[in-house]
């Protein structure tokens, strides 16, 4: 059961401002409220951010210990760890078949609309500062600074993990380990392909 209704009333916000807000439609809003209607995961994982609860907790599968009745001060909130990214999809469609856990976050990072997503790094690439296993936080975005670390698409057949390298004439796709190949793309390529930032890392996590 989707606690929307509870948590929008608790923040003492009307179907309409939370729509604007969200950036949905009042009759949305309503229909996720009366259960006509659910949300898809992007949809979910925005308001959970938004309230600064889980997704389970918002879908009514668990208890939040972190919240006294339904107290919006959580200093931390959960986000999907994919172990890949499918190509051509994007991030908020993707389906829960590929998110293999879930990490936390300072609840804090999500001011201003920011979005976060995780990915688990698969290869040896770009040993060794990533190695395989490896659990990155990534800021979901659209575009980055020269030496950023990146997933990437490619012409919506691939996704991959790289330094981003920007030069006057396109971009190189760097690895850090010498085994493997740099991949580099004229500005042209990058339009037409195309060749989209789908996030910049954040914070590397590693377990021992």
């Amino acid at each position: 059961m989707l606690k929307l209704k509870e948590l929008r009333q608790s923040k003492n916000l009307t179907q309409n401002k939370l729509a604007e807000k969200l950036g949905l439609s009042r009759s949305t809003i309503a229909m996720y409220e009366t259960e006509g209607s659910e949300p898809d995961l992007k949809t979910l994982t925005s308001i959970a951010s938004f309230f600064g609860v889980s997704i389970d907790y918002l879908m009514g599968r668990e208890p939040d210990k972190n919240v006294k009745g339904v107290q919006l001060n959580r200093t931390v909130v959960k986000i999907p760890v994919f172990g890949r990214i499918p190509a051509g999809v994007p991030i908020e469609m993707i389906e829960d078949s590929f998110i293999e856990d879930e990490e936390e976050i300072p609840a804090g990072w999500l001011t201003g609309g920011n979005e976060y997503f995780a990915l688990k790094v698969r290869g040896e690439s770009m040993m060794p500062k990533f190695e395989d296993g490896d659990v990155l936080i990534l800021k979901k975005q659209d575009d980055c600074e020269s030496g950023a670390f990146c997933a990437v698409s490619i012409n919506h057949t691939e996704c991959t993990f790289k330094k981003v390298l920007k030069k006057s004439n396109g971009i190189t796709l760097m690895p850090l380990n010498p085994e493997f190949e740099p991949l580099f793309f004229t500005n042209q390529e990058v339009a037409d392909l195309p060749v989209t930032i789908l996030g910049v890392v954040k914070e590397i996590r590693r377990s021992y």
